[in-house]
């Protein structure tokens, strides 16, 4: 592979979980608290504000759309002032129809489409963090269309379907990155760790060879790049030193290893790069900030 954007989706590995109309009308405001998973929303007619916790406040308006791939809390109102009503996202039931906001009756002010879906991949955690925590895109038909794709098929009963809304979530992250820059003037992170050839290759070894013990100079031999070179280099594209990331990533890789179970503790050290149960353990708990046994009990 050489094409960043497909890297990320490979990686991340996407898939399609829910998705609602929303509408609000009058005075409103709601305040979600962090949800975790990534979500969206494209907004069919009217406008809104959208705030997300550590990010400027935005005015959205018809054909916007909005990714979060790890939605921290945020906060949404229409154009009148108003106190806003909290929702927890992680307890509120699933709602069975369109989700309305302020005025019950009459005509909305404002209609959306959004939903959240979940990546795959053990290393989620470590990748979103190298994304935009916001991504807002303007005028791009390809994405309000792919929405509103997602929003049929979530709502039919077909065949294939959880095959097809896979695929739509891909096509929506491909879309939402593309409005991203890569190269030079891009921001630190995943998408331009990617698209540096030299970083690239590096950060592919070791996502595909967790289990090789890695060290700075080999990293550096498969970017061919000398130590300080690649060190300063990978630092600058992706935003952390090289043995950090590979160590968030074996860690992400432990964790998911752990919750699935089964396997014994060498094997677990093994898998992620460790000649010893116990030196995997001591870097386990300290990242993580518990013990890998406890971390596996807790589920």
């Amino acid at each position: 592979m050489n094409d960043p954007l497909a890297e990320v989706i490979a990686l991340l590995q996407p898939r399609a979980v829910f998705s609602k109309g929303i509408s609000g009308a009058g005075r409103w405001a709601v305040r979600y608290s962090d949800f975790g998973h990534p979500s969206f929303c494209v907004v069919l007619e009217g406008r809104c504000s959208l705030a997300v916790d550590g990010q400027d406040a935005i005015t959205l308006g018809a054909g916007d759309f909005v990714l979060l791939p790890a939605t921290p809390g945020f906060t949404m109102a229409g154009a009148e002032p108003a106190a806003p009503r909290s929702i927890d996202p992680k307890t509120a039931p699933a709602p069975t129809g369109e989700v309305r906001h302020g005025e019950q009756d009459g005509p909305p002010d404002v209609r959306l489409l959004g939903g959240y879906f979940v990546f795959g991949s053990p290393d989620a955690a470590l990748l979103v963090s190298l994304l935009p925590a916001l991504m807002h895109v303007r005028g791009v038909e390809h994405l309000q269309a792919l929405v509103q794709l997602v929003g049929k098929e979530s709502a039919a009963d077909r065949p294939g379907r959880d095959l097809v809304l896979s695929r739509l979530v891909e096509l929506l992250l491909i879309e939402a990155l593309r409005s991203t820059s890569s190269g030079d003037e891009a921001p630190p992170g995943l998408l331009r760790g990617l698209a540096d050839a030299r970083i690239g290759q590096a950060m592919r070894h070791m996502h595909t060879s967790p289990a090789r013990p890695w060290t700075m100079a080999q990293l550096a031999q498969t970017a061919a790049l000398s130590r300080s070179a690649f060190y300063e280099r990978f630092a600058r594209a992706v935003g952390m030193p090289p043995m950090e990331y590979l160590l968030g990533s074996r860690m992400a890789l432990a964790k998911g290893l752990l919750r699935q179970g089964g396997l014994a503790m060498a094997e677990v050290a093994e898998r992620v790069g460790y000649g010893s149960a116990s030196t995997f353990s001591t870097a386990f708990s300290r990242h993580v900030g518990q013990a890998p046994g406890r971390y596996a009990r807790a589920g």
